[in-house]
């Protein structure tokens, strides 16, 4: 499995493609006509049948590099400096550094229309970097090329909001720009505007034109998830969802459970799902379902350094354990269903990657970035928690998302 054939980037795709989940060849991407925005489409992109599912790893120096999950194929991506987090929100891949962001579009992306899908793929591409002063919270939406994204730099106060449209032709364009008070906050885009946070202590709900509309209190905003239901922020004392239908935005707090433990301060979940994984003192796992407004504590049987809800039929929570091990559990009865071997322990050991460990979920696997042995695990949570795969990378893949979903 980790013969091989080329030096580096080669290795790494050519043992991707070897343990592929699937060994069809995508479908051959049908062009679709600039008549079509609306569906997601750009001009020179190409619907195809099913999600284009790559990773995109990122290493220490910036580094770069793309696998398709279906075929294999390795796409190299410029290097986009030493990156201290890198996120995205299926389709661009923001990296940022004390000076900026740098922004790439993989050209794989999926349209959700509720009830339907269209998926599609162009040429990846480098799009530019936007400058600012610390290492810039970036918050996404649940759309590619609709809406916005939002840019927060600690040390200036700047809240941005970048235009997706405009970031789709390759452009970075700021529909709004705001300066507040530095501090550790954020904006996150809405429909119709965005929560922007004043001063670490309240979020205010504000339009497109800056303008303010409402606000709620919350003390240390911090991780933003986008679910099918609305938008959230985590608080000191619970979340704040923003849920719109038409031109109106409702802010709801929901707060913790009496007693609760320490608070969630990063979330994570298959992409749009209702329920997500928070992460706080690492002793268990919030659960949030945003459509009951609702919080629920998973007991781990050892601490946690990252998890990822799932939210299928089985309720899968998956999560990495402190000891290194990969665990997966049912949200209904809190039973741990399966656990790995210690594959990530040497990654947790070494303080230069421990941080930048991360689960991401799609509907069939899990990714895991094992940093320290150079790989990525394909998990199959559904098959008790099986190591499908063991990717190798050819630099540390001390970052990891992926894009297509």
């Amino acid at each position: 499995m980790h013969r091989r054939t080329r030096p580096a980037l080669l290795a790494v795709l050519t043992i991707l493609a070897l343990a592929a989940c699937s060994n069809e060849t995508p479908p051959t991407p049908t062009p679709t006509p600039e008549s079509s925005e609306g569906h997601g489409t750009v001009a020179g992109a190409a619907e195809v049948a099913e999600p284009q599912l790559h990773l995109v790893a990122v290493d220490a120096e910036g580094k770069s590099a793309m696998l398709d999950l279906l075929n294999g194929t390795e796409t190299p991506l410029d290097t986009v400096g030493a990156a201290e987090t890198v996120t995205t929100e299926g389709r661009y891949v923001f990296a940022a550094d004390e000076s900026g962001i740098s922004i790439i579009d993989s050209g794989v992306w999926t349209w959700d229309h509720v009830d339907h899908f269209h998926y599609y793929r162009a040429e990846p591409r480098t799009i530019g970097k936007l400058s600012g002063q610390g290492v810039a919270t970036v918050s996404t939406g649940p759309l590619s090329t609709a809406g916005t994204t939002g840019v927060f730099f600690p040390d200036s106060g700047e809240a941005v909001l970048l235009d997706n449209k405009a970031l789709s032709e390759g452009k970075i364009s700021k529909s709004l720009r705001l300066k507040t008070t530095p501090h550790a906050g954020l904006i996150a885009p809405l429909p119709a505007g965005a929560l922007v946070s004043e001063e670490a202590t309240r979020l205010n709900l504000i339009d497109l034109e800056g303008k303010k509309l409402d606000s709620v209190d919350c003390e240390n905003p911090s991780g933003t998830i986008t679910t099918r239901v609305g938008l959230v922020v985590g608080c000191a004392d619970g979340a704040v969802l923003a849920t719109t239908e038409g031109e109106n935005t409702e802010l709801q707090h929901i707060p913790y459970p009496s007693g609760a433990a320490a608070p969630a301060t990063s979330f994570e979940a298959r992409k749009g799902r209702p329920t997500v994984a928070g992460i706080g003192d690492g002793k268990g796992i919030w659960l949030l379902d945003t459509r009951e407004s609702s919080w629920q504590w998973l007991k781990t049987t050892t601490p946690v350094v990252a998890a990822a809800a799932v939210d299928d039929a089985d309720q899968h929570v998956v999560a990495v354990g402190e000891d290194g091990t990969v665990q997966v559990y049912d949200a209904e009865s809190g039973k741990q269903l399966a656990v790995t071997e210690p594959l990530l322990a040497k990654t947790l050991a070494d303080p230069a990657l421990s941080g930048s460990v991360r689960v991401t979920v799609d509907g069939q696997r899990a990714y895991v970035n094992a940093a320290a042995g150079g790989v990525v695990h394909e998990i199959d949570y559904a098959d008790s928690a099986r190591v499908a795969r063991s990717l190798e990378l050819p630099a540390q893949p001390v970052h990891l998302v992926e894009v297509g979903r």
